[in-house]
């Protein structure tokens, strides 16, 4: 009787990995959180160490209001690149609320309501132009959101001519006061964290608005409509975007015009530390929270070590190479193809 030789062994076409890049799948949500919170208690502790003024009362109490306005923005970015876009309008909608909230009350108590009123409409117009050039032209999100940051730049502009205005008394106590020792900007992040997660975990809405991002065209097949919930991805993170703006407009006494323009590379490099795919798809609004709590100590840290202050840009940076290094690269495929080019002879840095 003859028998057929036995392959040689090998990995099979079915374990062969397509490619060093990927998508997130269904529990990379929780493993960004898990991954996060580690790795936000581990700089907390290093800090503690190896410089502890960053972690004095006064060093906390100044940097939790800027890293409760972080969270809020980076719950916004979320919702978008969870539909497979970036905005990159985020610094104009959050100088054109600081403005707004400053401005129009110009320190009159009695028109900080309307103030913020004007700032929340002036963001749902700019959120509704991106998300309806986006999802029903089909103009890419990096061109439509640029464009858009400059009508708003434009408005900010036009409203304050560059120059900065105080904050009204009552909008800095908003912002600034203290409930059991923490900032109310504090308590602000945290149910908007918890509303947002609930909403996008735990609601139907949420887990079909999870399924479009994830993969449009079986979303399409399913019949959702793939146009209305990218629409209210970028409507509704130009509201929460407003509402750091306005909390920003509220802690810095005397805001500059264009005080959004630092939070655009925090806001993205949050989400991808909390496991959200540039791709689109599942993500962690909690983690992304997480996530900008851990930045913001981290350029505490920075700066209490005495660097030049530019440096923190290229701390950011180096944190959001390093999300997407751990997340979105397949390391099984890059292990296999330098298994692969040793078996050749070629050396792995090739």
């Amino acid at each position: 009787m003859v028998t057929s030789p036995e392959p040689a062994p090998g990995p099979s076409s079915a374990e062969e990995p397509a490619g060093i890049w990927r998508r997130l799948p269904t529990g990379s949500a929780s493993r960004g959180l898990i991954t996060i919170v580690a790795a936000t208690l581990v700089l907390f502790v290093v800090s503690l160490v190896a410089q502890p003024d960053s972690l004095s009362h006064s060093s906390v109490q100044g940097m939790l209001p800027f890293a409760a306005v972080l969270a809020v923005i980076a719950l916004g970015q979320t919702l978008v690149i969870q539909q497979g876009g970036i905005d990159l309008s985020v610094p104009g909608v959050v100088s054109l609320s600081v403005v707004i909230v400053t401005h129009y009350p110009n320190g009159d108590d009695g028109r900080l309501f309307t103030g913020v009123l004007l700032a929340y409409g002036a963001a749902l117009v700019a959120g509704a132009l991106n998300g309806l050039v986006v999802s029903r032209l089909g103009m890419s999100a990096i061109v439509t959101s640029l464009g858009t940051n400059a009508l708003l730049y434009a408005a900010v502009l036009g409203i304050s001519h560059g120059s900065p205005t105080s904050t009204t008394s009552a909008l800095h106590t908003i912002a600034t006061g203290r409930l059991a020792g923490l900032p109310y900007a504090v308590y602000y992040a945290v149910v908007l964290t918890a509303a947002v997660g609930f909403a996008v975990k735990r609601t139907v809405v949420g887990r079909r608005f999870e399924a479009v991002g994830d993969n449009p065209a079986a979303a399409r097949t399913a019949g959702l409509r793939l146009a209305r919930h990218q629409t209210a991805a970028y409507i509704w993170a130009t509201l929460l975007y407003c509402t750091a703006g306005v909390l920003l407009g509220g802690v810095i006494t005397t805001p500059s015009a264009f005080q959004g323009d630092s939070l655009l590379l925090p806001s993205v490099a949050a989400v991808v530390l909390g496991g959200t795919s540039l791709l689109g798809g599942k993500g962690s609004p909690v983690a992304s929270a997480v996530a900008a709590l851990f930045l913001s100590q981290l350029d505490q840290f920075v700066l209490t070590v005495g660097v030049n202050p530019a440096t923190s840009n290229i701390v950011q940076a180096v944190a959001l190479g390093a999300g997407v290094a751990v997340y979105a690269i397949r390391w099984s495929a890059v292990r296999h193809r330098v298994r692969r080019l040793r078996a050749r002879g070629v050396p792995a840095e090739a």
